[in-house]
């Protein structure tokens, strides 16, 4: 089953309608979503070994994605995952220029469902 654990995702986002989403679009295709409502679940679940694609929502409560990304980098936890954000902004953060060695994509709420799908296939591609 080592396949199998290759296409896992996290989605990181406060919003649980599009956690929701994210495993009702990804599930079929064969690709488990690991749901993370926070940046500090994500730290903690990258801690516990996750690694990945990671879609990454900028704007969240406490911590918000470029300051979890940070966190990653300064933990030693960035190393095997490929981050995405995953965002309602239409245009990237100052905080990008930064980080954006870090990050691979940066994909704009709403987004089309085959879209998507789409883009994760890719980014799996980038795992080893």
């Amino acid at each position: 089953m080592a396949e199998e654990s290759c296409r896992r995702i996290m989605v990181v986002d406060d919003d649980v309608f599009i956690l929701e989403v994210m495993e009702e679009l990804l599930e079929p295709e064969g690709i488990g979503v690991v749901a993370a409502e926070s940046g500090d679940e994500c730290i903690a679940e990258l801690a516990n070994g996750f690694r990945g694609v990671i879609l990454m929502d900028i704007m969240m409560p406490r911590k918000d994605g470029w300051e979890t990304i940070q966190e990653m980098i300064d933990r030693d936890l960035i190393e095997g995952n490929v981050v995405a954000m995953l965002t309602a902004k239409d245009i990237p953060d100052a905080e990008l220029d930064c980080l954006k060695e870090h990050v691979i994509d940066y994909i704009t709420k709403p987004f089309e469902a085959d879209e998507i799908v789409a883009l994760v296939k890719g980014y799996l591609n980038y795992l080893p």
